[in-house]
């Protein structure tokens, strides 16, 4: 009886064992497999770290060590390319805007001028700095005065012209102020980058000689930032040179309403009415 009761005990035991094996066993597995994941986690992480973009160093053979540790005369070229570039910008707006302020005036006398009842009173509406009333001005001024020892000797339609034809060349003459400077710029600014490209890249071999290594790394910077000399003077050529283009273009046009004004007043002077004021 003792027995079978020892035994009853010990199977049950057994089972209490066998029951309770799993979750130990589930139980010591859990802390691994969330330390799994972690680990995962740590690992997956580590390479994003170190795929990070690093901050970008400063370039040491960039314009801006160019501008800033270049030779006197790289830093002279550059001077000298900036200021023509200035220069060439500054001409370009006032010119495009004087060509535009002048075909907007054209317009308006076209429309209004010789539909006054008189030339004193045309003369008196248009804009008082502007190159028509000047122009007409000067007409109705030689029209009116044509005397002198000298003068009398010329018939009064040729010095009307004359004048009229003076007052025109002066308009003209304003309007091409500055164009010259453009056509320089862009006849000699590449020449004056390269120039400096030329000076860079003897430096640059100067320096390599005298160091006596030729790596890329001594080569490639020096001439590369030499290079941009050129690339800055061709970039202040081309905006000079198609500037040039577009103002002689714009003048053409507006001249030629200037001088179809000019030859009209010229008829109206030669006509029958008398000039008031």
């Amino acid at each position: 009886m003792i027995s079978r009761i020892s035994g009853l005990f010990a199977a049950i035991a057994f089972a209490a064992s066998l029951a309770v094996a799993p979750l130990t066993v589930s139980a010591q597995a859990a802390p691994a497999a969330s330390a799994a994941p972690a680990a995962e986690t740590v690992a997956a992480a580590a390479p994003a770290a170190e795929a990070a973009p690093a901050k970008p160093a400063d370039n040491p053979y960039g314009l801006k060590a160019l501008v800033t540790h270049g030779h006197a005369v790289d830093q002279a070229v550059l001077v000298v390319l900036a200021l023509m570039s200035m220069g060439s910008w500054y001409i370009l707006f006032v010119r495009l805007w004087d060509t535009h302020k002048l075909g907007k005036e054209a317009k308006e006398v076209r429309a209004t001028f010789f539909k006054k009842a008189s030339i004193a009173e045309g003369v008196k509406s248009l804009n008082e700095t502007g190159a028509f009333r000047y122009i007409a001005q000067t007409a109705v001024e030689a029209s009116e005065h044509h005397e002198g020892a000298l003068t009398e000797n010329i018939d009064h339609s040729s010095w009307v012209t004359m004048n009229i034809e003076r007052a025109v060349g002066e308009v003209n003459s304003r309007l091409q102020s500055g164009l010259g400077f453009l056509a320089t710029v862009g006849s000699t600014s590449p020449f004056i980058g390269l120039f400096g490209t030329v000076w860079g890249i003897l430096q640059a071999l100067t320096a390599i000689g005298v160091a006596g290594q030729a790596s890329i790394d001594k080569v490639a910077g020096p001439v590369g930032a030499a290079l941009i000399m050129t690339a800055i003077g061709l970039a202040v050529a081309v905006p000079a040179v198609l500037g040039y283009n577009w103002l002689v273009n714009r003048n053409k046009v507006v001249m030629s309403q200037v001088r179809a004004f000019s030859a009209d007043l010229h008829g109206v002077l030669m006509g029958n009415r008398a000039v008031k004021r």
